[in-house]
């Protein structure tokens, strides 16, 4: 681990040295002030990752939750769903998050922590987005496998568990991901409420160390190669899936 962050600090340091103005031995991980300071940043990913977890199970079920009525036959559901996905769509997240946490507390009168708060205004701001993509899978299965499960005499709720939805997983499952690695990048928002995840983490010690540039570098890196690492396992799942479809 030392060995590949000296590595990717090396390859920084010779880009900067042209600068003169550069001080990356804040992360060198060589130096025990060094590791320090890198131990120090890695310390949030655990709260970034359950952060972001969290709120992309939440949204993805509250998102097939929104989406069903949209493809209801009755107006009055299908507005009522395209009406809720329009409105949290025109609201940014950073606002969403600010809301959430100094507002919903005022109405409701119920304490929310900083972690929760996050969960909830990620999860409500993404919600919208898995709707959408609910619907379309949804609606991208063929009307004959509908007609199929009722002439086996599936009710809707088993026709949805057994038939659609299984088939529309595997066609949205390149989307989900993409929302997945989303919500992995929007969670550095709510380091504006305290959040002690990655960006905050990096935010304190840039006023403690005083070298923004080597350590939002770090962090950038910190991103990099999360998000790769997701990205990975979203691929891999989507092509077991798809074996196990051709099986």
């Amino acid at each position: 681990m030392r060995n590949v962050l000296l590595f990717a600090l090396l390859a920084l340091v010779l880009a900067g040295c042209s600068s003169g103005n550069w001080g990356w031995y804040v992360v060198n991980p060589q130096t025990k002030t060094g590791w320090t300071n890198i131990t120090f940043l890695l310390s949030g990913l655990k709260y970034t990752l359950l952060l972001s977890l969290t709120a992309i199970c939440i949204s993805v079920t509250l998102g097939l939750l929104v989406a069903l009525p949209g493809l209801s036959s009755r107006r009055w559901l299908r507005m009522a769903s395209r009406t809720y996905v329009e409105l949290v769509r025109a609201v940014p997240i950073l606002v969403m998050i600010l809301w959430v946490y100094y507002g919903l507390p005022t109405l409701t009168g119920l304490a929310i922590g900083v972690f929760w708060a996050g969960v909830i205004a990620l999860a409500l701001s993404d919600s919208a987005f898995e709707a959408e993509i609910f619907r379309a899978g949804i609606q991208s299965v063929a009307k004959g496998q509908y007609e199929a499960a009722y002439s086996v005499s599936l009710n809707y709720v088993d026709t949805m568990r057994y038939v659609i939805l299984p088939q529309a997983i595997r066609r949205i499952l390149p989307a989900l991901g993409n929302q997945l690695v989303y919500m992995l990048k929007m969670s550095s928002l709510v380091s504006v409420i305290g959040m002690q995840e990655l960006t905050r983490k990096a935010n304190e010690l840039v006023v403690t160390e005083y070298r923004p540039l080597e350590i939002y570098t770090v962090l950038v890196l910190e991103y990099l190669v999360l998000i790769l690492i997701v990205s990975a396992g979203v691929r891999w799942l989507e092509r077991r899936l798809q074996a196990d479809e051709r099986g």
